[in-house]
């Protein structure tokens, strides 16, 4: 586990950090994924009225430059996104999130500010966030107070998950794995009842 870490901490070609380059090559094959599945939209303070004109790769990457987050908080935000996923598949109450084109910036900029308040001992506040994620401050507000109900306020992540996520991103890095199976496209609310899961490190992993 110590040599993934120091692997993902290393800097790609491109000099973005690695673990930031396995997390945009993962969400940006679901968001192709449930693109392609053309799934009904669903209301949501994560989905843009237009597609981004930034690829995820280069969002992901700007965050990198300019956010100066640890790496670790990159597998964090991670764990934040499937925890996000996957209370969402199980509410009863509330519509599945679907990660696309629609979707991720806004998912990845919030996730990854979520993690650097919980993780790190100093950091850019919303303003300077919203800034990099090229929205306004109210938005990016209501993002993050949304995201933390989506997530139950559940920022704990424990040795052994932070290893598990590793893990996947590792195996990201060593060989980007194909698109996600269909039953990955998206969550939905017969996910549990199904057998299926449809969280984003379950796709990654079975998709390599």
């Amino acid at each position: 586990m110590a040599e993934e870490g120091t692997e993902l901490v290393a800097s790609a070609q491109d000099d973005m950090p690695r673990v930031v380059a396995a997390l945009a090559g993962i969400l940006e094959r679901v968001a192709e994924r449930n693109d392609d599945a053309a799934a009904p939209a669903t209301a949501s303070a994560f989905r843009a009225t237009t597609k981004p004109g930034i690829s995820v790769r280069a969002y992901a990457a700007r965050i990198a430059r300019f956010a100066g987050c640890s790496p670790a908080c990159y597998v964090v935000a991670y764990i934040y996104l499937d925890r996000l996923l996957r209370r969402r598949g199980r509410s009863r109450c509330r519509l599945a999130l679907a990660v696309d084109s629609y979707s991720v910036h806004r998912l990845l900029i919030t996730s990854v500010l979520s993690a650097v308040k919980f993780m790190d001992d100093i950091c850019y506040n919303n303003a300077y966030f919203a800034k990099v994620g090229g929205i306004s401050l109210a938005e990016m507000n209501y993002l993050e107070v949304d995201f933390l109900f989506g997530v139950g306020f559940d920022l704990n992540v424990t040795p052994e998950t932070f290893g598990d996520y590793c893990a996947v991103l590792h195996s990201e890095m060593l060989c980007p794995a194909a698109p996600p199976r269909p039953h990955y496209c998206c969550l939905s609310e017969s996910d549990d009842d199904a057998g299926s899961s449809s969280s984003l490190r379950e796709a990654a992993m079975e998709a390599s």
